[in-house]
């Protein structure tokens, strides 16, 4: 059975939008693109590079990637991105632009649990705010792999968002850089558990 981990840049007050570029997304007037850029994650994308993976991706981040990634020379990031088979979550089908490009465009919720069932790389998700927002409803992902920024933004689009529903997750590895940014993986752990401190 394959995971559905989610890699994610968020400010402190969990902002996940335009961390690359002022032109990445600039929807509603968002002024802080390349919000990630003064800060270094030193070797933790590579890591992350490293393991077998496929890429499941929202129309717009796909757009992004397929638009750069497959114009790159060979390197730790193009090369397994390149390799990777990319799922396509849309419902405006584009012609693919990508090679090994598989497009999910009716029954997403019922096609993305059968593909969790495949003996398969894990599924990593990058951007993708609004495909994020289902797979968080429906309790789809697996792991949260998130760099939290010593940044707060005040606005933008949110990691958790309308799609989030009440889980409970479990730290499996942190580490702090010497940027400030925090790197820490979770992993879903059932509900929500509570008490009272009377």
């Amino acid at each position: 059975m394959r995971k559905i981990v989610v890699w994610m840049r968020v400010s402190l007050d969990g902002v996940m939008q335009a961390p690359s570029g002022p032109e990445e997304d600039p929807i509603e007037n968002f002024s802080y693109g390349g919000w990630t850029v003064p800060y270094s994650l030193g070797n933790t994308f590579d890591e992350v590079m490293s393991v077998p993976f496929d890429l499941l991706l929202g129309r717009k981040t796909y757009d992004v990637f397929a638009a750069y990634w497959p114009k790159q020379g060979p390197s730790s990031v193009s090369t397994p991105f390149n390799k990777a088979t990319k799922y396509l979550v849309s419902h405006h089908p584009p012609k693919p632009k990508w090679e090994k490009t598989i497009l999910i465009d009716r029954d997403v919720v019922a096609k993305l649990k059968k593909l969790k069932q495949q003996d398969s790389p894990m599924l990593q998700v990058y951007g993708s705010s609004v495909l994020i927002q289902t797979l968080l409803e429906y309790d789809l992902v697996d792991e949260l792999w998130l760099n939290t920024y010593p940044v707060t933004l005040g606005k933008g689009k949110r990691l958790f968002g309308e799609g989030t529903i009440p889980a409970a997750f479990e730290l499996i590895k942190s580490e702090t850089l010497p940027s400030g940014i925090i790197v820490a993986s979770y992993k879903r752990s059932g509900d929500i558990r509570t008490g009272t401190l009377a």
